[in-house]
């Protein structure tokens, strides 16, 4: 068990200040993190907290997962690892490229 949480439905309103309160409670804060749209800046109803051990982060996970925050039930549980993006350089609607065969009616011109 890491000692990184996730937060969901959160309020658009909350702060970083307010999730480090929240979770303080229940041991060290290291870090809260508010995720924002990165266009608008407007939340995105998530974010991350990490507390300095594992056992305090379970301690925060069993007392505030289904907990309301300014009348929205949270969801806590452990941050799963992020998975690796792809890079931007590829054919954006998959598949494979190539030329056209018999199966297209085309005349093979080589």
């Amino acid at each position: 068990m890491g000692s990184k949480i996730y937060v969901g439905g959160l309020p658009f309103a909350a702060t970083e200040s307010q999730l480090t309160t929240l979770f303080a409670a229940h041991g060290t804060v290291e870090s809260a993190r508010v995720i924002a749209d990165k266009f608008t800046g407007q939340s995105r109803g998530f974010g991350f907290v990490e507390m300095s051990t594992p056992e305090e982060a379970q301690a925060a996970i069993s007392a505030l997962n289904g907990s309301q925050m300014d009348g929205r039930s949270l969801t806590v549980n452990e941050a799963k690892p992020q998975e690796p993006r792809s890079g931007g350089a590829g054919n954006r609607f998959g598949g494979g490229g190539g030329g056209r065969g018999k199966d297209f009616g085309s005349r093979n011109r080589f």
